[in-house]
């Protein structure tokens, strides 16, 4: 998560009250804290920062920083500790050990695989799918990365120690540490010395320093048990920081070679730059008439430029061929595309939003659109098992099923069907029962027969105090509507595959209004989505990209586990459209449409 740079919002100082709630938050998730350790990580007075960041994938992220040196992070509502906090309290949380090569894979991004993975004599730690978890090295119990349990350990044993681990969302040597002091893990002996023994013996194999470092430590271990864990963890840290500096000093020789390289290659052959060139900004003009041809839909118009280039031209390259718009004669995109406007007259582009540069509109009936084939040797990209198990389930609307319960004054009308109070029955239920009493009861009108005598079962439950000596007879329609508007309203979802669901009260329809914020701006708010079963972040993600306009998430004020959603300007429109059309729930359930704004009109 934090591989990347990532940008601040906001650094404010920590008010007593937020303290307060933040210490109550961490004893609640971290039982092993004591009220000691709760005051030294979250003190009263001394300065403590809460700093909102956007890290670069766009995950809203706020950290909690003592003395500049974040302590504690907050994603998606679940607390977890940096680096540094956990090197003060190492077991704070429950560890999965590996090897110190496995580590540079971690501080890369990657997630930490079984096999990776040193058990120790106690087997695995105790952890349920999704707790926080921390990874350290043989022979050094600091921790140098935090994470998630992608399975229980009851899974990871039945998987026969295959498959993701740990996710892995904050690491040592990390854009958030770098936050920090920057300072290194500290030496804290392993207290299972099985599994120093084992990691010793597979550092012989990961490496060939291992080996030296397994000869060192049999050499102390002469001198006594205590100098080689210490000797141990010593040399595990020197190493995993060796393997650092050397991979980054590798790193910059390759890259100094590669442009000595070019150079060379450049200044010698000028004529097969020129043809690089040239093969370059034709294998654009391919990809990019490819992509408008058979990837763009009408529907997507307006398209960031930079979703065009990463999602539709890229997978439009023949295999065996890389798309590097900076090795063409164009260099940025911006100016391809303004060639393709100006030249070629296929798109529109128009800055929506400033620095921001979006495809508008397309010419599909251009000659030179019309008459492009896609190539014979093009081949659609191969879709990984991954990516097929993590793409989205096309949404389906819930079933809406209207229900009615019975109430304590209609109890004795539905007793004879063994209906008690609370029951929940389905209009045409009603109508049965009402009708079998009648019947039973000998209540129809002997000379109308679209008449029923009120007898004082249906008086007592249907009339009024003041119809009792007035009303004698109800008509059949009377009877029924009358029942039904003194019972309970209820409802039930019923969502494909899922269980039905029944709920007191009437539907509570998807709401859409539009408020003022500040000098006259509007913004379109979007309430009770989860109802539905649509997820609000879905839609605001749809919807920023549709209209090219920022969306927000708030937590919805009165509404335990409820967001809203709220983009800027009047979207009513775009947003009646998405939930008509795609997500099809009926009309009726959705509160708001009229405030669309009229044509002609300003938004």
């Amino acid at each position: 998560m934090f591989t990347k740079a990532f940008r601040v919002k906001s650094n404010t100082v920590m008010k007593g009250s937020d303290r307060r709630k933040l210490k109550a938050d961490l004893s609640a998730a971290f039982p092993s804290l004591s009220a000691d350790d709760l005051n030294d990580l979250v003190p009263n007075k001394e300065e403590l920062n809460v700093v909102k960041i956007y890290a670069h994938k766009g995950d809203a992220v706020i950290l909690y920083a003592l003395h500049k040196n974040p302590v504690f992070f907050q994603l998606e509502k679940q607390l977890y500790p940096t680096v540094y906090t956990l090197w003060r309290y190492p077991d704070m949380l429950p560890a999965f050990t590996t090897w110190a090569p496995v580590v540079q894979k971690l501080i890369g991004g990657a997630d930490l695989m079984l096999p990776g993975v040193v058990v120790s004599s106690a087997g695995l730690p105790d952890v349920k799918k999704g707790d926080c978890c921390a990874i350290n090295i043989v022979s050094n119990r600091a921790p140098v990365a935090v994470g998630t349990a992608a399975m229980s350990r009851g899974d990871m044993r039945s998987s026969g120690m295959k498959g993701k681990g740990v996710n892995v969302l904050h690491t040592y040597m990390d854009q958030l540490w770098a936050f920090g002091d920057k300072t290194a893990p500290p030496v804290i002996p392993m207290t299972d010395t099985s599994v120093q023994a084992d990691g010793e013996m597979e550092g012989v194999e990961c490496e060939e320093a291992g080996e030296e470092e397994v000869m060192k430590n049999d050499r102390v271990e002469s001198e006594g048990q205590h100098g080689s864990e210490t000797a141990a963890v010593e040399s595990s840290c020197q190493s995993l920081q060796d393997l650092n500096l050397r991979e980054q000093e590798e790193e910059e020789e390759t890259e100094d070679a590669k442009e000595e390289v070019q150079e060379e290659e450049d200044s010698r052959s000028p004529q097969g730059k020129s043809v690089c060139i040239k093969q370059m900004d034709s294998l654009l003009f391919q990809c990019f008439l490819h992509a408008l041809k058979s990837k763009v839909k009408k529907s997507e118009l307006p398209l960031l430029t930079g979703t065009f280039l990463r999602k539709h031209m890229a997978s439009c390259c023949p295999r065996g061929k890389n798309l590097d718009i900076k090795k063409s004669s164009y260099k940025k995109l911006s100016k391809f595309l303004q060639t393709m406007q100006k030249e070629h007259s296929l798109v529109r582009v128009k800055e929506l939003s400033k620095g921001v540069d979006s495809i508008v509109e397309v010419d599909w009936k251009n000659p030179e659109l019309c008459s492009f084939r896609i190539p014979d040797d093009w081949e659609p990209p191969e879709e990984s098992v991954e990516e097929s198990e993590n793409c989205e389930v096309s949404y389906q609307p819930p079933e809406i099923t209207p229900l009615y319960g019975v109430t304590a004054r209609l109890e004795p009308l539905f007793q004879e069907a063994h209906k008690k109070k609370g029951t929940v029955l389905q209009a045409s239920e009603v109508r049965t029962v009402i009708t079998d009493y009648v019947k039973k009861n000998e209540l129809v009108h002997e000379t109308n027969k679209s008449y029923v005598k009120v007898n004082p079962v249906l008086c007592d439950c249907l009339l009024e105090k003041s119809e009792y000596q007035e009303v004698e007879v109800l008509k059949w329609d009377d009877l029924f509507s009358r029942t039904l508007s003194r019972m309970q309203a209820c409802h039930q979802l019923l969502f494909p595959g899922q269980a039905p669901v029944v709920r007191k009260g009437q539907v509570e329809p998807i709401d859409i209004t539009v408020a003022s914020r500040g000098s006259n701006k509007k913004v379109t708010i979007i309430k009770n989505l989860e109802g539905f079963g649509i997820d609000p972040a879905v839609v605001a993600d749809t919807l920023q990209h549709r209209v090219q306009a920022s969306a927000v998430l708030h937590d919805a004020p009165g509404a335990k586990d409820r967001q809203l959603v709220q983009i800027q300007g009047n979207q009513v429109q775009h947003v009646g459209r998405l939930l008509l059309e795609h997500y099809q729930i009926p009309r009726k359930y959705i509160q708001g449409l009229d405030k669309a704004p009229k044509a002609g009109k300003k938004k």
